[in-house]
């Protein structure tokens, strides 16, 4: 053999062997049906646009005159209150019933299951049906002693207008879901939590306040901001008390006045919408902040060592190897 060839033997093979002179070409996949889907959906789209911008019977020229009318702006501001006020009581009347459903006392655990049982049970326009009837049904409002002479006694139509029926309605309607997600936000909370709020003297509403509910909020405020968004649109069935100030119905009376139905359900449409946007951009922002801590601790850096780890011997023989790959470094 030549000394040629025989420093050919002895020298050393690259590093990454064939791959080095030749890398590797890394070729991404092709997903050629996926961009015909896309492309297939945004001619549908393109094509919808299109025929809605041309179709008579939208009248963009009515949505664009009525969508900023003064009678349509109220009846916005009606469907906000109505949406407010009918959250509020149901939220705080959700929270007592998850109380009542969580007491050991099985009279109001009883109570609260059937009131659940009822008015999650039936629809929520038979509900405000009924409520539109309670004139009706209770010509009066009695204050006094059972089977004796009322003390006070009010006329049902005096004493409650059509707007507040409405908003008892929806709200003991709201008040039923409201009831189990916040059991279900309670119950998410690891029992181990009041516990240690016990051990270090917390009261039990100090617990609640200091330990309890911001856990549970996380679990809370999501389906709640649904809620929220859900309660915007059922104000539309308030027609049944009947209530007609709020956004739907009074597009619909202005539909019948001009005879052209179709331009002012665009314009409800549109307002929902937007007051639905601004309602999701909130509920963003309020589960960004109670969902703080969770998931934040940083992931373990590369080659960190986590958890328990046994620390050999310093005077055993192979003390130095192993050390050494603890910390992920050579054992020499």
């Amino acid at each position: 053999m030549s000394d040629s060839s025989a420093g050919r033997a002895g020298a050393p093979a690259p590093a990454g062997g064939a791959s080095a002179a030749h890398p590797t070409k890394i070729v991404r996949l092709r997903h050629p049906w996926r961009i015909v889907v896309a492309v297939l959906l945004l001619v549908l789209v393109a094509a919808f646009v299109l025929d809605a911008a041309q179709r008579e019977a939208f009248d963009w020229p009515s949505v664009g005159k009525y969508v900023f009318d003064q009678r349509i702006s109220q009846a916005a501001g009606y469907t906000l209150l109505l949406t407010a006020l009918s959250m509020i009581i149901g939220v705080v009347l959700g929270v007592v019933l998850a109380v009542m459903r969580q007491s050991p006392n099985p009279v109001l655990k009883s109570i609260a299951w059937v009131y659940l049982w009822v008015f999650r049970g039936t629809p929520v326009y038979v509900q405000l049906v009924f409520w539109g009837l309670l004139s009706t049904i209770y010509q009066s409002i009695d204050l006094g002693v059972p089977f004796m002479e009322p003390w006070i006694s009010i006329p049902t139509e005096a004493a409650l207008s059509v707007f507040w029926l409405a908003v008892i309605g929806l709200a003991l309607n709201e008040s039923a879901y409201m009831a189990e997600i916040v059991r279900a936000g309670l119950l998410s909370v690891d029992a181990g939590q009041h516990e240690a709020a016990t051990a270090l003297g917390m009261g039990w509403s100090k617990t609640m306040r200091r330990v309890i509910l911001p856990q549970a909020m996380r679990v809370i405020i999501p389906p709640t901001g649904n809620e929220v968004i859900s309660m915007l649109k059922t104000t539309s069935l308030v027609s049944a008390i009947p209530f007609t100030l709020e956004l739907y119905m009074r597009s619909r009376d202005i539909s019948v006045e001009i005879f052209n139905p179709v331009p002012l359900l665009i314009v409800a449409s549109l307002w929902y919408l937007a007051i639905t946007s601004v309602l999701m951009v909130g509920q963003y922002f309020l589960e960004k902040r109670f969902a703080r801590g969770v998931g934040a601790r940083p992931d373990a850096a590369p080659g960190a060592v986590t958890g328990v780890v046994s620390v050999p011997d310093a005077n055993a023989p192979d003390a130095e190897a192993a050390i050494g790959t603890k910390h992920g470094g050579d054992a020499r």
